[in-house]
């Protein structure tokens, strides 16, 4: 396979139309969703608050305008090519300057400061985003690009459990930081879970899970039947729809995994409000 250049302005203008698409236009996994518990929900508060998400997530996209005020911290998972080479610029650059115009021509709010914990001055372009990148054979570059919102951020949770605590455990750590979380991150929301590798990759398999379509579940089969058990279990606690009880706690659970030490089992969860902002592109 040869070598294939990629300018870097290509990744500028996809990234940037990856943002305002994904602020402006639901996925429609979660359309679909929100549309089917808005079927099964006795509570007319639940009904009405489902009722009115599902109407703003409609005038977002026809108006092209922010489905949320909170358009969220950059982030995007990116699978690089290991033959391609970016021309004219690089790829941090690009990826940088895709943010910095999305969120300005977009009317996109600009939420991050320059320090966390002495300035925080805002940056005004909503930049730098958070790269996660992985090296992959081919010549193309996929991106998936996401606005997440810092009420749901906020509420998210790490622990490092040993593998004493077994599935049971794993499964109570999760229940508890949902349950702990309440009414705080806009329910119904998305639970990303990462098991395994070490504690930064664990809140890495958290985020990318919070991407994945809902409608999907974890190739194996004990996962899977894990992500079932745990969103009817989060549904039983009755937060609903806004917090505002109901039947609708969370529209789904993802779980991603990866191998990790003898010794330990991290588990980290990352949970989304049901705008769950993500858009995907291959160049």
């Amino acid at each position: 396979m040869k070598i294939r250049e990629i300018d870097a302005a290509q990744i500028t203008a996809t990234v940037k139309k990856l943002f305002m698409d994904c602020n402006y236009f639901i996925g429609q996994d979660i359309l679909r969703s929100l549309e089917s518990a808005l079927e099964i929900e006795d509570s007319p508060v639940a009904k009405s608050v489902l009722g009115m998400i599902i109407e703003n997530d409609s005038i977002a996209a026809r108006e092209e305008i922010p489905l949320c005020q909170d358009t969220g911290m950059a982030v995007l998972f990116v699978e690089y090519g290991d033959r391609v080479c970016v021309t004219n610029g690089s790829f941090e650059d690009a990826v940088q300057q895709g943010v910095r115009e999305a969120y300005d021509e977009g009317y996109l709010r600009k939420s991050v400061v320059s320090d966390p914990v002495f300035d925080r001055v805002n940056t005004r372009d909503n930049t730098p985003a958070i790269i996660h990148t992985k090296i992959v054979s081919g010549n193309t570059i996929k991106i998936t690009a996401g606005g997440k919102g810092f009420g749901s951020e906020n509420m998210s949770a790490i622990k490092m459990l040993t593998p004493a605590y077994g599935e049971q455990g794993v499964k109570q750590f999760i229940l508890d930081t949902v349950r702990a979380a309440g009414p705080n991150p806009c329910p119904p929301v998305v639970v990303g879970v990462g098991i395994g590798g070490t504690f930064e990759r664990a809140a890495q398999l958290a985020k990318k899970a919070t991407f994945r379509a809902i409608d999907t579940h974890n190739a194996d089969p004990r996962y899977a039947a894990m992500e079932d058990e745990l969103l009817t279990e989060i549904n039983k606690m009755g937060f609903g729809p806004a917090g505002l009880g109901g039947k609708t706690t969370a529209l789904g659970v993802n779980i991603e995994t990866s191998p990790t030490h003898i010794a330990g089992m991290p588990v980290a969860v990352n949970i989304c409000c049901h705008a769950a902002r993500h858009a995907s592109a291959t160049i």
